[in-house]
């Protein structure tokens, strides 16, 4: 996957989320719940932006383990908005799919960092 192609997919992940949280009902829990999850969806995009002007392979790692916990945290929210039946699973399988393979491409890029050079 490109670097434009990757940017693109974590911008869809925001926009998303966005989507989700606009649906919400308008209640206490699903509020903050919302907060949260909008925060940490859309923070994925701009923490990878933030991987691809960095200065180092140092700073590259830095700025891809945020991702990682950024990327981690919206599949906690989405998981608790369906545990507290706020949402139907079915509704958030999508994002929850997408959140979980950008999980997984950040970790795999990181532990390809941390390889040693031939």
């Amino acid at each position: 996957m490109t670097e434009q192609e990757f940017k693109d997919r974590t911008r869809k992940l925001g926009l998303d989320a966005i989507r989700l949280v606009e649906d919400l009902p308008r209640n206490r829990v699903a509020d903050v719940i919302g907060r949260q999850l909008l925060r940490c969806a859309t923070s994925v995009g701009a923490n990878y932006r933030a991987v691809c002007r960095a200065k180092s392979r140092a700073d590259m790692l830095a700025k891809l383990a945020i991702v990682e916990e950024e990327a981690d945290e919206v599949i906690y929210w989405l998981e608790l908005l369906v545990s507290a039946r706020i949402v139907p699973e079915p509704s958030v399988e999508d994002l929850m799919t997408d959140a979980d393979n950008i999980l997984a491409m950040t970790v795999a890029s990181i532990k390809t960092l941390r390889r040693p050079r031939a």
